[in-house]
This record gives C-alpha cells, structure tokens and sequence, in this order.
C-alpha cells in the first residue's frame, strides 16, 4: 500500500525518463488522470490512455523526447505531502524557473496549471512541480 500514490505516479514517470522508455504504466485514479492531462496540455508528455483492466485500471504514459533524444522533463518535484499539505493562495503561486517550467496546483475548478491559476483567480494545494 503506498502512502502518496502522486508521489508514486511522479517517481514512475521520472525514473522511465531518465530510463529512455516511451511508455509508463500506472495505477489509474482521477487525481492521477487529471495531473497527466495537464502535463500533456503543457507539452510536458506526448499522451496518456486510459486501460481498464477490470480492477482499478491503469494509465500508459507516452513520453516525450527532444528531436536529439534528450528528456523534455527534467525535474519532477512533489511539494505537498502527506504529512505537510501546501496550500496557496493566487498570489503565492510559484513562478517554476520564471515561466518556463509549470506547477500543477489541485483547486476548487479542478487540477489546474499555475497560468490557468493565475488566469482564473484561484488557489489551492501545490501538488507538484514540473520543468
């Protein structure tokens, strides 16, 4: 049983980067659906399918590489844990490398990017952060 299944979701998907894999398998949740989709909308991931297996279900991750091979994601860092949950208002929104890596944020509008945040007005809980 694991005690931070995004946690799990992130080391996954950083191990099988840094691995040249081009798929991820991973238990599927909606949190964890959610969190790939705005990885794939930021251009982060190629795409994700969702497998039902009769069970939970699983998640295929296609990552995504430079035209030379080398990893688009270089540092998948989760913020908020199980033991200290880190919440944000729209102000306190971090800028990840000054724009040009991402912070996925889990607010009352759903799982959002920190530009959706800014553009919507809303914060929440600082999930993780992704450049």
């Amino acid at each position: 049983m694991w005690s931070d299944p995004v946690a799990d979701m992130l080391t996954r998907i950083r191990n099988s980067a840094r691995n040249k894999a081009k798929h991820v398998m991973i238990p599927r949740s909606n949190l964890k659906c959610a969190i790939a989709q705005v990885l794939k909308d930021e251009g982060f991931i190629e795409g994700f399918d969702e497998i039902d297996d009769g069970v939970q279900g699983k998640i295929r991750v296609a990552l995504k590489y430079g035209p030379r091979g080398e990893i688009v994601l270089n540092e998948l860092k989760r913020e908020s844990k199980g033991g200290r949950r880190l919440f944000v208002g729209v102000d306190e929104i971090p800028q990840v490398l000054n724009g040009l890596g991402i912070a996925i944020l889990s607010t009352s509008r759903g799982v959002l990017s920190d530009r959706k945040c800014r553009e919507q007005r809303v914060g929440g809980e600082l999930l993780c952060t992704v450049y």
